[in-house]
């Protein structure tokens, strides 16, 4: 194809880090991100130009405009960290299929985005549009955060926001995998769902009586992990409800007040362990036949209907500023941004 000069993108507002801690909750783009014509990107040695077909919008993009994630934000360079679409440019044998890409170097939030070539996803021809825009992110970390799960050797294990996405996919690998997963969840009516996904036990953290119904739980299955995206007082209370050697694994921070560390004495005499997670890391770590294994799990879990991306909205581009926030605040399903609209 013809490469334009010029996109539409998000541009992001500004650099570097901001003092605030407000957690993935947005209502107004318009102090972090311009909707703006731009140069398409120059692609530079080991890099790809991607058309974009279809971005995932995460909360960790969120974190991200507002200055509040692990890595500094660059005024002028669009947003989004993943998507699908052709790679239209680039010294790579993936030139013209389609890929699922984490954008490293220009976001996906755009017409056209720029990224390694050695973060190109090849995706199967029956994978549908979400699931490729999608399987980055929340799919492969539910992948790298089940195996500390399998690793533990425990029969059940513990998470919260499990009505998301990403607990979503979690539930359904302990499910597949016979670990039962313990699913904690704020709102009554998402129970009944996620038990038919497969969780054994969903506990709701707003009841009054919510911590002990846990303990009770914890003395039946015996849960060794915590994978916790929340990072609130009661993610702490039930860290310190769990047996002997639990792990707690901290993923995301959907609260803004920090929990009280009341019993830090079981570090010591119950070997229990306090741990971060972040998923470059691991990709990092693991290697890359790793992860191109995980990938292919990802991809066969999508086509085989066992993981199902569940969309609250498909966004257009130019639409986004207006309409993003509204379609973020509605629960229990991703939203995309699609730049050919």
């Amino acid at each position: 194809m013809t490469i334009p000069q010029t996109m539409q993108a998000l541009v992001q507002l500004h650099d570097g880090y901001a003092s605030t801690q407000t957690g993935p909750q947005i209502d107004d783009l318009t102090p972090f991100l311009r909707y703006a014509t731009i140069s398409v990107p120059e692609v530079g040695k080991g890099q790809a130009l991607i058309k974009v077909d279809l971005a995932a919008v995460n909360p960790s993009d969120i974190h991200f405009i507002k200055g509040e994630y692990g890595q500094p934000r660059k005024k002028g360079v669009p947003a989004g960290f993943e998507g699908v679409g052709e790679v239209v440019a680039g010294d790579t044998p993936l030139l013209g299929h389609r890929v699922s890409f984490f954008a490293t170097a220009s976001g996906a939030w755009s017409e056209f985005a720029l990224t390694d070539v050695t973060g190109l996803v090849p995706c199967r021809p029956d994978l549908s549009e979400v699931a490729a825009a999608s399987q980055l992110v929340n799919p492969l970390s539910a992948i790298a955060m089940f195996d500390l799960v399998k690793e533990s050797r425990a029969e059940s294990f513990v998470l919260n926001a499990a009505g998301s996405q990403l607990g979503k996919y979690l539930i359904g690998l302990g499910k597949d995998n016979g670990v039962a997963p313990i699913a904690i969840v704020r709102r009554e009516e998402q129970v009944e769902m996620l038990k038919d996904l497969g969780a054994a036990k969903v506990i709701v953290s707003t009841a009054p009586d919510a911590l002990e119904e846990a303990k009770t739980t914890f003395r039946n299955l015996s849960p060794a992990v915590l994978l916790d995206a929340v990072g609130d007082q009661f993610a702490a209370d039930l860290f310190f409800a769990m047996p002997r050697h639990a792990t707690w694994v901290n993923y995301g921070k959907l609260a803004t007040d920090a929990p009280k560390l009341t019993e830090l004495g079981q570090l010591i005499f119950m070997n229990k362990r306090i741990e971060g997670f972040w998923l470059t890391r691991w990709m990092k770590q693991v290697g890359p036949e790793r992860v191109r294994a995980a990938f292919v799990e990802i991809q066969s879990r999508f086509t085989e209907g066992k993981w199902t991306p569940d969309v609250t909205d498909i966004v257009p581009l130019a639409d986004a500023m207006a309409r993003l926030p509204a379609a973020l605040a509605a629960r229990d399903g991703k939203v995309f941004i699609d730049p050919r609209k």
